[in-house]
């Protein structure tokens, strides 16, 4: 039974910090891509009256078409926004250690700012907008748990007893 008063998700804009790294499950052949964005902040600290920048570095997943996506169009440094939900896990290291980690599993990326491909492909200061739809593939499905049975879409008004 799933809680309807709780909710898992990140919305985070960042830099990519270096290509992902794909690799394809043993037993299936689906394809995962592991990744990092950092993301930048800056601290104002009053009573000195500096300011600090701030980064933060966060582990994403992605998975199926979403990993292909990645390994397609992701390149170092490259601006994206990522939608998806922060998962835990622990595991056993080859040394029998037991390590933890928390990522975000990927569930939609957009491609931000100028993008920096070959000459030959497209001019360098071509932004995404201008390049045509079906050069990118679809990178997300709607997920069926987002709606309530019987809502198959979020603008359908809901009587709400007042």
């Amino acid at each position: 039974m799933r809680d309807r008063n709780s909710l898992n998700k990140v919305i985070l804009i960042g830099h990519l910090v270096k290509k992902p790294e794909i690799r394809y499950l043993a037993e299936s052949g689906r394809p995962v891509a592991r990744f990092q964005i950092a993301t930048n902040e800056q601290l104002y600290y009053p009573d000195t009256k500096k300011t600090v920048d701030r980064t933060e570095f966060h582990r994403i997943v992605a998975w199926g078409k979403l990993a292909e996506f990645c390994e397609k169009f992701l390149e170092q440094g490259r601006q994206i926004l990522i939608e998806g939900r922060l998962r835990w896990r622990s595991w056993e290291d080859r040394d029998g250690n037991k390590r933890n980690s928390t990522e975000v599993e990927a569930v939609n990326i957009v491609l931000l700012g100028k993008r920096t491909a070959p000459q030959e492909e497209i001019q360098a200061d071509t932004t995404i907008a201008d390049v045509p739809v079906d050069e990118f593939p679809e990178v997300s499905e709607p997920i069926a748990e987002e709606f309530p049975e019987g809502n198959t879409s979020p603008d359908e008004d809901d009587e709400v007893p007042f």
